[in-house]
């Protein structure tokens, strides 16, 4: 009986190297709220997630399902337009598939962004916050199992976010005057939304914001050697945070996400732009 092989990060890197002239240098993973900067890239390929094998299907609303190879501002870019997410029921090697892809691919620099909740009262709904640190409060590491070959299973996290990537998000803010915040991202596994205790909690751990993802792709992310920038767009007052009446919703969460695309897009470029003229080995 023939044995059926399944694919690695290599194979499904390789079908894509096949049809692309110039490896990425830089990947984006968009998350809630982020899908239009994909529409900003001088786009070469569109892959949709089912016709790349391993891919696990873009779920979550606004989550389109497609990698994107393209150039903005001089920049060979790979742009994940949704992703996968560990309340889907998936595996964590399975969330964590497209990330290696990424990696496979060849980029050396890592751009994740998000929708989360807001715990530090100085947060205002639709701002922006650059991840300075994270809590994984999910249950769960995507290095646990078999070992990855040729890779560390442990993986030192003393500094999973590259200073110098943060501070060019910092100067794109400045740029624009855009205020924005350095905090620390809190993340649990979902799908139900936070208890107020549990809020009150994480805050008394030194928690910002709280969200259901980010944390499995940055772990991966370093495991590959890859430099990482996070960045997360505050969409609404954690549970208990926002008045006694309001309580937290999926429709307000796209809501204020959706309001915030053109300065994310803008945010995101400048970001880029600086990239392209800085002295980083891109």
């Amino acid at each position: 009986m023939r044995v059926r092989r399944l694919p690695t990060p290599e194979s499904t890197a390789a079908l894509i190297l096949k049809q692309i002239k110039d490896r990425p240098c830089l990947g984006i993973i968009l998350g809630s709220g982020f899908g239009p900067v994909a529409k900003a890239l001088s786009v070469e390929q569109v892959f949709s997630y089912c016709d790349l094998p391993g891919f696990p299907p873009a779920g979550a609303s606004g989550h389109a399902g497609q990698l994107i190879l393209g150039h903005w501002h001089g920049v060979s870019i790979v742009v994940l337009n949704g992703r996968s997410h560990y309340y889907e029921g998936l595996d964590p090697s399975e969330v964590t598939f497209p990330t290696r892809v990424l990696a496979a691919l060849g980029i050396s620099l890592l751009l994740i962004t998000n929708a989360a909740g807001g715990i530090n009262p100085d947060f205002k709904v639709g701002d922006f916050m650059v991840l300075r640190d994270h809590i994984n409060f999910m249950g769960m590491n995507p290095l646990r199992g078999p070992i990855t070959l040729g890779k560390s299973r442990f993986v030192d996290l003393t500094f999973p976010y590259d200073t110098t990537l943060a501070s060019h998000l910092a100067d794109a803010a400045k740029e624009m005057n855009l205020a924005i915040h350095r905090g620390v991202y809190l993340a649990v596994s979902g799908p139900s939304f936070e208890t107020p205790a549990e809020i009150r909690a994480f805050g008394a751990l030194g928690a910002d914001a709280v969200g259901m993802s980010t944390v499995p792709e940055v772990i991966v992310g370093r495991q590959c050697g890859i430099r990482i920038a996070g960045l997360s767009c505050i969409t609404n007052a954690a549970a208990g945070l926002g008045g006694a009446s309001q309580l937290v919703s999926a429709e307000e969460v796209l809501a204020v996400a959706r309001g915030n695309e053109l300065v994310a897009t803008r945010f995101i470029g400048s970001f880029v732009k600086r990239l392209a003229h800085s002295v980083l080995t891109l």
